[in-house]
C-alpha cells in the first residue's frame, strides 16, 4: 500500500480569485485553474501544485447548490478534504472498504486527459474520494498520483 504523503489539501472558500490572492501572497503559490473538474459539481477550482492546496468555491450562480455549498454553510472555509498519495491506490482502497468506509467518486484520467487539463505533469493521475467526514471531520481521497520523471538527454 506504501504511503506516499500528502499530496495536497482542498479548502472550501467563498471567493476564488481572493483566496487565490491570499495564498499566493502569503505562500508564494503558483495556482492553476482546473474548472474543468468542477464544472459538472457547480464550482471553480484552483490547483497549487507546488504549495499542496487546491481551492475550490461556488461557481456564480450556484452558491446555494454546488458541490460545496453546504460546507460552507455549515463550517465556513476550510479544510473540506486531504488527498493521499499512495504507491498502490487500489490496495489503499481495498483496505479503506474492509473498515467499511464507502468511497463516494473515483477517477483514473487517461494520458490524454493528463496531457490535455494538467499540464503533462503525471503518468499516472487516480483519486478515491472516500466518505469519512462523520469519522475525521473531512473528506480523504486515497490518490495515486505519480510525477512523470525528467527525460535524460
Amino acid at each position: 500500500m506504501n504511503l506516499r504523503g500528502i499530496n495536497r489539501i482542498i479548502v472550501a472558500v467563498h471567493d476564488l480569485e481572493k483566496s487565490k490572492r491570499y495564498y499566493s501572497e502569503l505562500l508564494g503559490a503558483h495556482f492553476n485553474d482546473a474548472n474543468w473538474t468542477g464544472e459538472n459539481y457547480g464550482i471553480n477550482v484552483a490547483i497549487s501544485w507546488d504549495a499542496g492546496i487546491e481551492l475550490c468555491a461556488p461557481m456564480q450562480g450556484r452558491e446555494g447548490d454546488s458541490a460545496v455549498s453546504a460546507f460552507l454553510k455549515m463550517n465556513g472555509e476550510g479544510v473540506l478534504n486531504v488527498v493521499f498519495n499512495y504507491d498502490n491506490a487500489a490496495s489503499a482502497l481495498r483496505n479503506a472498504k474492509s473498515m467499511d468506509i464507502q468511497c463516494l467518486h473515483s477517477l483514473d484520467y487517461t494520458q490524454a486527459e493528463i496531457d490535455a487539463h494538467l499540464d503533462a505533469l503525471f503518468c499516472k493521475y487516480e483519486e478515491h474520494i472516500l466518505n469519512s467526514s462523520d469519522a475525521c471531520g473531512f473528506s480523504i481521497t486515497i490518490a495515486q498520483i505519480t510525477e512523470k520523471q525528467p527525460s535524460l538527454k
